[in-house]
């Protein structure tokens, strides 16, 4: 659907459910997804509810999220809007089924500090929580000193961080916290930028504060830019919270429920890896076939070709926070290749580009090269082209690849790919920033490989080193971001938020251990997460995941050779593992049973192995390994 508010919002979900047509859910999915005010999200919100009514809900095996939400206003009808986006996240209608735990009026605090709360008895997964803006005020007067200002408002910022930290600490939920919009009246005039102490500096230094401060557990729900993108004038209804204590004005309460469903998303699902860019006309203007290096328009010598310029740059900026870049064209490659190598004002080259597809082949058919190259999903990917046929075409044959059209105005052309929302880290770690270096290395090594004849040798000669490790602190946001995005090489691809790696690493009956890998040609970062519960004699594979990079590199049997060691030191006989079939991790089905795994039975889809067999001598590899000792202290 384009991004148009839909005309009579509702009404065709409306038919559909009428009909019982089973078209219903993607339809009210559709319709949330461009809902832009409170009546029509609160008409849709009622259809779901009514279809759930009539008994045509959707069917959905996942657990649901316990979420709470908790603040200083009232809570009603946020709570509802939250509710429905969380339940129509994707065009499937399936979403995330939601419990709902709504905080009593202003009662944030003592909920929090009170072990015995409600809050406390619903064991949430994730907490919402609104602070009141009447405690972000600056409590002294107008003209003092600068220091005493900004004192109190890092106090107010450390301690809500530190209710955040309580609340946390108590139930391993994850924890999204609204910042405070800054006030929309003009009082106190010049002087509400030349003191801290007016709300509207004030506030915006608690904000940087938080900001800033939060540990990874936090996930700011940013308001005050939520606010000003909508309009400060229009985000706050002074009657609405003289009636009946509502935080926004109602239109605004539907951007921060949006808001809130796209963070939860975020915490179980990994960013998009890949922007898979056309070139004419979408990385210049013109066509390089037809008009020449020199005909084709990028630069600072004309507004288009300086919009492209611009275009190139934002691609540039996703490159160096982890994004990898391909280009996927109808060219001659010769030709598309020009302007990367000739162009003095072209500002991406081929050193940025880990992906070079120009051809005249279906375009679907290149995206899929590019996956398999890349070793990622198609849903990996996001293609962005100029051409509604070449577009359309991509999403009948490659439907997992997001796809993104641009109009004839290049300015434009940021935004349309930015409102996306495709290339938002939840965390960044260093193995981000290397990302794309690393698949140059990589491109080192297959060079190597094809000039090989013995596989032994090549491996050898590569000269690996591993280290092997238990869960630190320092790595929880790399290992949930592993755990949350890995769907090829994961035998069970089960999702863990970082409060839930946390618990594992607290619990004494888990063994949680990574893996990092280095050759000559460089490093690959931490690569593999294996986290193991033990359950008297038996030692069970909950999570087995690697990056697909080093396969076959002989890491595989390295975490056996670990595994089997853990189980040594818990007095464990048998190794259980289990693979859980999805239709992107095939790649892993025979993985147990080439580790000397026997399959012992099959338990509602999953194919269950045991090895029993500790004794037997360690496979050997051409790895050099170092481990870090289990009883070895970490610091986070």
């Amino acid at each position: 659907m384009s991004n148009e508010i839909v005309p009579d919002i509702g009404r065709e979900p409306k038919q559909l459910l009428l009909e019982r047509d089973s078209r219903f859910y993607e339809c009210l999915s559709d319709q949330t997804r461009v809902a832009n005010t409170f009546q029509e999200l609160a008409a849709l919100s009622t259809l779901r509810k009514r279809a759930a009514k009539l008994g045509f809900a959707r069917a959905s095996g996942t657990n649901p999220l316990r979420l709470a939400i908790i603040g200083g206003y009232s809570l009603y009808p946020l709570h509802d809007l939250i509710q429905h986006c969380l339940e129509t996240a994707d065009r499937t209608g399936e979403g995330q089924r939601v419990e709902l735990l709504v905080g009593d009026y202003d009662n944030y605090i003592s909920e929090i500090i009170q072990e015995t709360s409600r809050l406390y008895e619903f064991g949430p997964d994730a907490i919402f929580v609104i602070p009141s803006g009447r405690h972000c005020e600056y409590s002294g007067r107008l003209f003092d000193s600068r220091s005493a200002q900004e004192a109190q408002a890092r106090d107010i910022a450390s301690n809500l961080l530190e209710l955040c930290r309580i609340a946390h600490i108590r139930t391993n939920a994850e924890i999204i916290l609204a910042n405070y919009p800054l006030p929309s009246e003009r009082d106190p005039g010049a002087y509400r930028t030349r003191t801290a102490g007016s709300t509207w500096t004030f506030r915006k230094i608690v904000n940087l504060e938080l900001g800033l401060s939060a540990p990874s557990f936090i996930r700011m729900c940013d308001v005050e830019f939520l606010s000003a993108r909508f309009g400060s004038l229009n985000a706050y209804d002074a009657r609405a919270w003289f009636e009946s204590k509502q935080p926004y004005s109602a239109d605004f309460l539907v951007q921060v429920a949006k808001e809130v469903a796209h963070i939860v998303a975020g915490m179980r699902q990994g960013t998009k890896k890949v922007v898979a860019v056309d070139l004419d006309n979408t990385l210049w203007g013109g066509v390089v076939g037809d008009d020449g290096v020199d005909g084709i328009e990028i630069g600072d010598t004309s507004p288009r070709g300086e919009a492209f310029k611009a275009f190139q740059l934002y691609l540039k900026s996703l490159t160096e926070r982890g994004i990898l870049l391909a280009v996927c064209s109808k060219n001659d490659k010769a030709k598309a290749i020009e302007p990367f190598e000739k162009h003095p004002d072209m500002v991406l080259r081929l050193t940025d580009i880990v992906a070079f597809k120009a051809n005249w082949e279906p375009k679907s058919d290149n995206l899929r090269r590019i996956a398999e190259e890349l070793n990622l999903g198609m849903d990996s990917i996001v293609f962005v082209d100029d051409n509604p046929a070449e577009v359309e075409i991509v999403r009948q044959f490659a439907p997992d690849v997001c796809t993104v059209l641009l109009g004839p105005d290049p300015s434009d052309y940021i935004r349309l790919l930015q409102e996306g929302r495709y290339f938002e880290p939840v965390t960044l770690t260093s193995e981000d920033f290397d990302r794309v270096k690393q698949y140059q290395q990589e491109s080192d090594r297959e060079k190597l490989l094809t000039s090989s004849t013995d596989m032994a040798a090549y491996l050898r000669s590569l000269q690996m080193r591993a280290v092997v490790s238990e869960f630190q602190g320092i790595d929880v946001p790399r290992i949930a971001q592993l755990i949350n995005k890995s769907n090829q090489f994961n035998l069970t691809t089960r999702r863990r938020t970082e409060a839930e790696v946390r618990a594992v690493m607290e619990d004494t009956s888990y063994l949680g251990f990574t893996v990092r890998l280095s050759d000559r040609f460089g490093d690959y970062g931490l690569i593999a997460v294996i986290i193991c519960r033990v359950d008297g004699t038996t030692l069970e594979i909950e999570t087995w995941l690697m990056s697909c990079r080093v396969l076959e590199r002989q890491v595989e049997e390295e975490v056996i050779n670990e595994i089997r060691r853990l189980a040594a030191t818990r007095d464990c006989k048998v190794i259980r593992g289990r693979y859980v079939p999805t239709p992107k991790n095939g790649i892993v089905r025979g993985l147990y049973p080439r580790m000397g795994f026997t399959e012992v039975s099959t338990d509602n889809g999953q194919i269950v192995f045991e090895l029993r067999d500790l004794v037997r001598p360690l496979a050997e590899s051409a790895i050099r390994v170092e481990r870090r000792a289990y009883d070895q202290v970490f610091s986070a």
